[in-house]
């Protein structure tokens, strides 16, 4: 493919920053509550965050300078001030209203008002929680670190949890947050944000879980397959062994292996064509052990 390459220090700030948030996403959004000395109320969302440590529970987040007259924003103005803020994390449901919050209001007026949503007392510290929020999460300051003198700097807003607050109707069984209930929303480049539901969330296994045996480990005609991706292959090298020779045989008895086997016996390459399609729907089906077992018989 063609690539572009591009020096920062070339461009202009506002093209780094297109280029940038278009291609580091999608990014969560800490849709921030804080107030001011005078106890001014400021609600806002900012994408360039994240968490970053459990023990403590620290999340950061960056509000940038503005590019046009590298003047500061409410929220760092306030958390300078106070040291406080209360996180939250809005969902499909208030996507609008988060949007509606992120107008450059003049300073006194409260976000909440404009964007319909409803304050709600925090328990250790002064800001507001967004009433319809699915999680929010109270927070000192613990540092604000400045990133550069210009406008477009980021300011690194590090942030310790003292509370977390989650609505019960996103937990699962166990106790767990359930992706699907939260109905979480990202934010991708330019006016583009994602949402976190139906076929776009999915599960990977990790490989944390066993000791998988690598690309480079597998047999050389499943590797070089012009069939499997890269994906496929990496779903099979994070398995730990190939099956036995003997549960590869008792895989004759499947019924479609079965019929696939005896229909190509006499066509060699067809057979392995045929096999590698089958294993390949095996594999974006989650069932790799069988996946495996078709593929080597295939050979």
């Amino acid at each position: 493919m063609s690539i572009r390459t591009i020096n920062p220090k070339e461009a202009t700030t506002a093209e780094v920053y297109g280029l940038l948030s278009g291609a580091v996403a999608p990014r969560p959004i800490a849709f921030a509550s804080t107030v001011n000395a005078a106890g001014d109320v400021n609600l806002s969302p900012f994408s360039f965050f994240n968490m970053f440590s459990s023990n403590p529970p620290v999340l950061i987040f960056s509000p940038l300078s503005r590019i046009r007259d590298n003047s500061s924003k409410h929220t760092l103005e306030n958390v300078l001030e106070t040291r406080e803020v209360v996180i939250n994390i809005a969902n499909y449901a208030i996507v609008e209203q988060m949007s509606l919050a992120s107008t450059e209001y003049e300073q006194g007026i409260n976000e909440f008002i404009k964007a319909g949503l409803t304050p709600e007392a925090s328990v250790l510290v002064k800001p507001p929680r967004v009433q319809e929020a699915p999680v929010a999460l109270e927070c000192k300051v613990t540092d604000v670190i400045k990133l550069g003198p210009e406008g477009g700097a980021g300011n690194l807003v590090i942030c310790e949890v003292l509370l977390l607050h989650i609505a019960e109707s996103i937990l699962d069984g166990t106790g767990k947050i359930d992706p699907y209930k939260l109905d979480a929303v990202a934010r991708m480049g330019g006016d583009y944000y994602i949402r976190a539901n139906g076929d776009s969330i999915f599960e990977l296994p990790k490989p944390i879980r066993n000791k998988g045996m690598g690309i480079d480990q597998l047999p050389g005609f499943i590797r070089n397959s012009s069939l499997l991706t890269g994906n496929n292959l990496a779903r099979l090298a994070n398995t730990e062994a190939m099956p036995s020779a003997a549960e590869v045989e008792a895989f004759k008895s499947d019924p479609l292996v079965s019929y696939t086997l005896n229909k190509y016996k006499a066509e060699p390459e067809k057979l392995q064509i045929e096999m590698e399609i089958l294993g390949k729907k095996l594999l974006e089906a989650n069932q790799v052990n069988d996946a495996w077992k078709v593929l080597l018989l295939g050979r």
